[in-house]
């Protein structure tokens, strides 16, 4: 059995917009073509605009055909794969400890993070919103059950507001989660996720760092280290860690970084 843990880029979004170009250079093709419109200066209008929308449609459509290329745990890329253990490699429990993943999608981070802490636990949550309608509770326990790995659990949850006391777990993670949760303060959604987490505990948050997304980080990293945090820092993940500068702006994942750090 092997697991299923999906894609960033759905197929079905590439082949929508990849659809929807080909209408619109059908219906260009009808306007121009044919007799359907009378008046020429109307003809050529609509047809301009069928055929712009078609070429934008188009280019998009080329840009998530590649990033599904890059994403695919099955391709040559492997750009998820990487990046989902390169996180996972900073999280050390010790016996007995426990994890948390925030927004675990298809359980890949808190897998790989219980792989590599089978004398720890680890809790995938996420609230598997209709925009990942492919993402659920049964793929996560499904895909652990295929990697061997039983020192799991998920639950249905919310960042926001996390259904768990300050200081429950010895390890906190997520990844490309925040960026995607529109008209809040990202930063607080941070300390959310840095509430739960026990004292000597250690977190490992990767995301879209940008100003135009969380605001100035480096405060944010300086408030974390004045409220008693160690070890804080805000590695960019765009140098070659995970990908390259290129690959990064190409990707639209510009600002990406590692959040790290001790309570």
């Amino acid at each position: 059995m092997k697991p299923e843990y999906k894609n960033w880029m759905p197929k079905g979004m590439v082949l929508g917009t990849a659809a929807g170009a080909a209408g619109c250079f059908g219906l260009a093709a009808v306007c121009g073509c044919t007799g359907l419109i009378k008046n020429k200066s109307v003809k050529t209008a609509a047809t301009g605009v069928l055929l712009s929308a078609g070429a934008a449609a188009g280019g998009a459509a080329l840009w998530m055909e590649l990033l599904y290329q890059a994403f695919s745990y099955d391709g040559k890329r492997q750009m998820s794969r990487q990046i989902i253990e390169g996180i996972a490699e900073y999280v050390k429990l010790t016996e007995g400890g426990m994890g948390l993943d925030v927004g675990c999608g298809s359980g890949a981070l808190t897998i790989a993070c219980a792989k590599r802490n089978p004398q720890g636990r680890f809790i995938g949550i996420d609230r598997w919103g209709k925009e990942y309608a492919s993402y659920n509770k049964p793929l996560c326990e499904a895909n652990a059950k295929a990697e061997g790995v039983g020192n799991t659990e998920f639950r249905q949850g919310d960042a926001l507001k996390l259904d768990f006391p300050d200081e429950s777990f010895d390890a906190v993670t997520s990844n490309y989660v925040y960026h995607n949760i529109l008209g809040h303060d990202r930063q607080k959604i941070l300390l959310e996720t840095l509430r739960v987490l026990k004292k000597g505990g250690t977190f490992a948050l990767h995301d879209i760092f940008s100003q135009s997304k969380y605001g100035e980080m480096a405060a944010f990293v300086s408030l974390l280290r004045r409220m008693g945090y160690e070890k804080v820092e805000l590695i960019d993940t765009t140098n070659g860690m995970f990908m390259s500068s290129w690959e990064a702006k190409w990707m639209a994942l510009s600002g990406s970084a590692l959040l790290v750090g001790k309570k």
